[in-house]
C-alpha cells in the first residue's frame, strides 16, 4: 500500500472509531444508532416484462458428485455450467420502479425453484436485499442458517461483521445491494456442489444486469468463480483488475474468513478503500460529463 493509501486509511481510523488492536489486527466499529432494520420479502410492485436471460455455456464436467438422489446424466443434462459470466453487454438500463418490479419476480421465482435438491432442505430461498439502484453490490456464497430462517442474505455474525464494514466506509446495508451466489443453504452449510451454483447462477446475473451497479464487490472464492471463472486463492486475485460485462470487480475476502482469522482484517481495510477510491473517482467522472 502506497503512503498516500495508509494515511487514507488511517484517517478513516480516526473518523469511524476504528481502534488497532495488535499489529495488524483491528476491529470494525459498530453504529452508534443503526437503522431499525427488519428481515423479510420486497414489497410487490407492478408486473414488468423482464429481458431475456444470457445464453448457457456449453457444459463443463462437474468436479464434485450429484445431490443425493440425482443421477450424474440428470444434473449434466439440467445444468449450465459454473464458468464467467463476465463476457457480454448489459441490457439497457431500467428504471428504478422496473428494477424493483424485475427483481420482486426474480424473487418469486427464486422461492418457487426446484431445480436442484437444495430446495428440499432449505426454509426459504435467500433472494437479495437493498436498494435496487445501489453503487455497488456485494456477493457472497451462499445462506447459513440464520439467513436461511430469516430469508435475508448476511444476517448471522459474517452479516453483522459485515454491516460494520459498510459503516466504517459510510455505507449501510440498506444504500447497497447483497446477494449471493446461490440462493438456498446447503446442509450443514458444506459449500455449495458446482451442479448447485449452475442451476443457480441464472439468479445472481439476472440481479447484476437489472442493477448495473457501478461496482461489484466479490466476497469470497464461489462469487470469483461464478463471476470471473477465477478458481485460484482468493489472495492472489485482490488488487487485480477484474471487470464483469464491463462493471469494475474488487476481489476480497469472505467475512466469515475475518471471523475465523481476525488478524488478516487489515487486508479487508485496504479492499474497503480501494471501493470508496474507485465509487469517488467514477462520480467525478460522472461529474465531469454532466
Amino acid at each position: 500500500m502506497e503512503r498516500d493509501d495508509w494515511v487514507a486509511t488511517l484517517e478513516y481510523w480516526q473518523t469511524c472509531g476504528v481502534d488497532l488492536l495488535s499489529g495488524d489486527r483491528l476491529d470494525f466499529p459498530s453504529p452508534t444508532a443503526p437503522p431499525p432494520h427488519t428481515p423479510g420479502p420486497n414489497p410487490a410492485t407492478p408486473p414488468f416484462q423482464p429481458f431475456k436471460p444470457p445464453e448457457s455455456h456449453p457444459a463443463r464436467p462437474a468436479q464434485h458428485p450429484p445431490p443425493a438422489g440425482a443421477s450424474q446424466d440428470a444434473v449434466q443434462k439440467k445444468a449450465s455450467p459454473v464458468l464467467s459470466s463476465a463476457e457480454g453487454s448489459l441490457p439497457a438500463l431500467l428504471k428504478s420502479d422496473q428494477k424493483k418490479s424485475l427483481l420482486t419476480q426474480r424473487e418469486e421465482e427464486a422461492s418457487n425453484c426446484r431445480r436442484c435438491e437444495l430446495h428440499l432442505t432449505r426454509s426459504q430461498a435467500v433472494f437479495g436485499v437493498g436498494d435496487a439502484d445501489a453503487p455497488v453490490v456485494f456477493v457472497g456464497e451462499g445462506p447459513g442458517a440464520d439467513e436461511d430462517r430469516m430469508g435475508e442474505p448476511f444476517v448471522g455474525a459474517a452479516g453483522k461483521l459485515l454491516d460494520k464494514m459498510l459503516y466504517a466506509v459510510g455505507l449501510t446495508r440498506e444504500q447497497v445491494y447483497i446477494a449471493n451466489v446461490i440462493k438456498c443453504r446447503p446442509p450443514g452449510n458444506r459449500n455449495p456442489l458446482p451442479e448447485e451454483v449452475a442451476l443457480c447462477q441464472h439468479f445472481l446475473i439476472d440481479q447484476l444486469q437489472t442493477i448495473q451497479p457501478k461496482a461489484i464487490f466479490c466476497l469470497g472464492k464461489f462469487a470469483l468463480l461464478t463471476l470471473m471463472g477465477y478458481d485460484g486463492p482468493v489472495g492472489k486475485a485482490r488488487n487485480q483488475p477484474f471487470s464483469w460485462q464491463g462493471i469494475p470487480v474488487i476481489a476480497s475476502f469472505h467475512p466469515a474468513y475475518y471471523l475465523r482469522t481476525p488478524s488478516k482484517k487489515g487486508a479487508a481495510w485496504q479492499d474497503l478503500i480501494r471501493l470508496q477510491k474507485l465509487l469517488e473517482s467514477l462520480e467525478k467522472k460522472r461529474g465531469k460529463k454532466g
